[in-house]
Formats: structure tokens, sequence, C-alpha cells
């Protein structure tokens, strides 16, 4: 049995050996692996740094060269900026002084331009020529309500604007038909006013005529057109519904005239102390009767009163009885022009709501007294001197005695004056017109009176295109008796006032009719050459006593 325990002893000894040697030989077998994988690593690693470096050294030598390349680029591009900057101020150098001489040959222009109307309008003063203004009016909100008795081609176009100002003196018209090419026409007048033009800018063109009154002119400014036209609205401004008065809130809205009256009383304020009084009267002419709208009754309430139109003896047109008023200040002159418009005959009718249905006449008479040695008249007016000069003595009127106040600079009393001082008068007067509007009877759907009243109104429109075609041809018969309208602007119209004729169009496709008929009316007013106006005697600016 020991000898057995021995034997195993020395077995498991052995078997120990060789588990230890086995051991050792796995780990020389693991040791020389490593061995070699760290040599295989440490190669490849030498490789790949290697190829690392090189790869390195060309993205360097890459790098470098793009970066000359950019620096180059951008250099490049700094000095193509500087080149662009230095262009730039020659051309803004350029522009400038093309500014300067373009804004120079503008001025030029308008001062050209302002030397040929001038001489435009001398012209014009020679010939006894008419001028022709012509507005052409905004689309407005009723110009979309087609009336029943519309054609369906006109509703097709009712919003279709054919009227346009080309520049501050041409209309443009575009006509088309069907079945027929379209066809521009143009008109030619002293100024053509936009839609854009302010009252300011119309007013502003008619101020130089009112000068002309308070120098020895007589002036009438009349407004013509059709229907809805803005007729009333340049005249007058405005309309308030309740009353069919103009409003006056807004000063930038007010019409010819009042602006007329404010710069009237502003020209006499800025005379010398004299004698002036303003008188003011408004008539209408309705179905060819002739109303006088400031005549009052035994109450002093104001009411039409039918008045007639005579030819005096020296040829002139005159209407007996009629009431004048004699007014102070714009203001005075406004009130009186409103209770006029109170009474005016209105009617509504399918191109315009509130259409005027009468011919508006205001005429403001301005009278001067002064000393015969201060009074000037030309050769040509040497025997209407004479007779005035037979006027010992002149009184203001008594009217203006009883309701004026005596402290009025413009109506001082001729007492005042020596009363052995011979003294004479001028009448100069501004008559402002707003006629009524043509009318086509389809258009405006009228019927029964309103039709007798557009009968009457397109007669009398018609007898004013008579009177200028028979002026105009010179005939020796002009029939101004044929209308009442006619007959009362009969001084006017025949030369004795310069007269400048307000165009008013719409530019509405459905109204290019009427439009067309109106340009035609100014064109033909344009061509009538009645002579020069004859100035009235004029007061010469004297030293005051």
């Amino acid at each position: 049995l020991k000898q057995y325990q021995g034997l195993a002893g020395r077995s498991t000894h052995e078997v120990l050996q060789l588990y230890s040697a086995r051991g050792q030989q796995q780990k020389l077998q693991r040791s020389s692996v490593v061995t070699q994988l760290h040599g295989a690593v440490k190669k490849r690693l030498k490789q790949d740094l290697k190829s690392l470096r090189s790869f390195a050294l060309e993205l360097s030598k890459d790098f470098q060269r793009q970066s000359k390349t950019y620096l180059y680029q951008v250099l490049t591009a700094v000095q193509g900026i500087q080149l662009q900057n230095e262009a730039m101020q020659m051309f803004q150098i350029k522009a400038f002084d093309l500014e300067q001489s373009l804004q120079e040959v503008t001025e030029r222009y308008e001062k050209e331009k302002q030397k040929r109307r001038a001489l435009h309008n001398s012209l014009v003063e020679l010939r006894g020529n008419i001028r022709v203004h012509c507005r052409i009016r905004p689309l407005l909100p009723f110009d979309s309500a087609v009336g029943h008795s519309i054609s369906q081609d006109r509703q097709r176009s009712f919003s279709e604007k054919v009227a346009y100002a080309a520049d501050d003196e041409t209309v443009l018209v575009k006509c088309s038909r069907p079945g027929h090419a379209p066809i521009n026409k143009t008109f030619q007048f002293e100024r053509v006013y936009s839609a854009l033009e302010s009252q300011d800018t119309v007013f502003a063109d008619v101020a130089p005529l009112l000068t002309s009154l308070l120098d020895g002119y007589n002036v009438c400014i009349m407004a013509y057109g059709q229907t809805g036209s803005g007729k009333t609205y340049t005249m007058l401004g405005p309309q308030l519904e309740e009353n069919f008065a103009f409003s006056t809130e807004d000063e930038s809205e007010l019409g010819i005239i009042p602006r007329a009256a404010q710069e009237v009383f502003r020209l006499i304020s800025e005379k010398p102390p004299g004698s002036y009084w303003v008188e003011v009267s408004v008539v209408e002419v309705y179905n060819n009767d002739i109303f006088d709208l400031l005549a009052k009754d035994s109450c002093g309430k104001v009411f039409g009163v039918k008045r007639d139109v005579v030819t005096t003896r020296e040829g002139k047109s005159d209407v007996p009885l009629l009431t004048h008023e004699t007014v102070e200040n714009a203001s005075e002159f406004l009130h009186l022009v409103k209770k006029g418009l109170q009474l005016r005959v209105r009617h509504p009718t399918l191109v315009h709501a509130h259409s005027s249905r009468s011919h508006l006449v205001v005429t403001l008479t301005i009278t001067t007294i002064v000393s015969g040695d201060n009074f000037a008249t030309s050769w040509e007016d040497e025997q209407t001197s004479q007779r005035l000069n037979k006027e010992v003595s002149c009184t203001f009127p008594q009217k203006m005695r009883d309701n004026k106040s005596t402290s009025s600079s413009r109506a001082s009393s001729p007492t005042q004056l020596d009363a052995t001082e011979k003294l004479k008068q001028v009448k100069t007067r501004l008559q402002l017109v707003d006629l009524a509007g043509s009318e086509c009877v389809g258009m405006s759907g009228v019927t029964g009176a309103a039709l007798r009243e557009t009968s009457f109104i397109n007669r009398s429109l018609s007898a004013l295109a008579d009177v200028l075609g028979a002026i105009a041809e010179q005939r020796s018969h002009v029939p101004y008796r044929n209308s009442k309208l006619t007959h009362l602007l009969q001084d006017s119209v025949g030369g004795d006032a310069k007269l400048l004729v307000m165009l008013c169009i719409s530019p509405d496709q459905k109204y290019l009719t009427e439009s067309m008929q109106s340009l035609g009316f100014g064109t033909r007013a344009r061509q009538v050459q009645r002579g020069q106006v004859k100035k009235k005697y004029v007061p010469v600016p004297s030293k005051a006593k």
C-alpha cells in the first residue's frame, strides 16, 4: 500500500510538472504570437504614419497653393471694387451734373412754358378769343348705377375710362365702335385738369382774370358740360343735400364762385383807400324765363320773381327791376348766393340725383368812384369820357347809405371828398355762370315736366352754340335773341368781357357721346375771334390828398 501510495505521489508530482511545463509552453507560445502581432502592428503603424505624413505634406502644399490662389483672387476683387468705387464716384458726379442740368433745363422749360402761355394769353386777348379750360372729373359711385334705359352694349362698359388728360393742355379720348378699330382723338385747350387736380389748382388759373376785373375789364366765367359732369362742384363746391346750398366748411373744396368773391375783396383791400362798392345779383334762366332770385316780397322774404331782358339804346343787354344787393365782404356775398341757390330749380334724373334744371348767373358789379383828375381814358373812349364829364356829381346808392356802416373804407360817403370836385364812376362786371347740363333723354329717363325742362335746356345751349358760330363766321346778324340765356349773356359772349369757358366732362365710356359734344363745343369756342376786349375807364393812382 505504501509502495502504491508513493507511486501515486510520484505520479501526481509528475502530472503537476507536466501541467507546469504545459503552462510554460503555452506562455511561450502566447508570447511569440504577441511579439509577432506587435511587430506586424508596429510595421503597419510605420507604414500608416509614413503615408499620413506624405498626405499631410500634400495637403499642406495644396492648402498653400489654394491660399495663394484665393489671396490673389481677393486682391483682384479688392482692386476691382476700388475701380468700381472710382467708376461709381464718377457716375455719381455725372449723375449729379446731369440732375443739375435736368433741373436747369426743367426750370428753363417752365419759364419758357410760362412765357409761351403769357404770349398765348396776349394773343388770345388781341384776337378776342375765348379761353377754354377743360376739367375731367373722376369716376364716381353713381357711374356704376346703370339706368333701365341704357342699352346692353353700354352696360357692358359702364365703368370703362375713355377720357384722359394727356398733359396740361391736351385731352385724349379713346373712341371705339363695334366693328371698327379704336381711334384716339385729341383736343387742345388753354388748360386741362386731370381727375386728381384740386379746386385750388383750378382757381389758380382763374385768379388772374379777377385782377383784370379791377384793371377795368368785364369778366365772365362759364361752366359748360353735360348733367353730372361736375359743373356745379367746380363753380360752387360740394353741395348740402338738405337745402342744395354749397358747403363752406372745408375751404379746400370751395368752388370758383366763393373763391372769386374772396379774391375780389382781397384785391379791393389792397387798393389805396378810395370809393368802391360791390353789388351782387343772382338770376336763373328756367324754361327760357329769367327769375330774380334775390327779389323780396312785402314781408322781406326772398322769392323768385320773373323778369325780362331788354337791349338798351347803347346795344347792351339789361334786366329792368333786377335786384342788386350791396355787399361789403365775401361772407355777405356768399350769404346772398346761398339764399338764391335755395330757390334754384332742381330735379333728380337717372344720371344725376340733384340735377340743376336752370342756368344760374351770379353777377358781381364793382363800382369805383374817382375824381376827375385821377381818371384816364384812351383815345377810343374819348366820346364816352366827354359824356361822363357832364356828370357834376354822383352819389352812392340810397340802399348803401341806409344799410351799410359809414366806417367802411370801400364804401366811404362821397361827402368825405371835396364837394366841388367832379366825380366819375367806373363799373366793371364779373359774371359767374353755372349752365344747366345738356342731356340725352334716353340716358336721363326724364318725363313730363322734367322732359319739358330738358327741351328748354338743350335749346338754350344750342342757341349759345349758334351765337358762337355766328361770331366765328363774322355774320352780320348774331342771333342773341333766340334764347333768354344768350340775350342775357350778350355783352359777355359778344366781346365786351374776357370770357373763360370751363368745360366739364365725365371720363366714363357710357357718357362718351356727351363728352365728345362738350369737347367739340369747346374747340369751336376757341376758334371764335371777337376782337380785342375794350378796357373800361381805369383810375390812375395818385398821391392821397
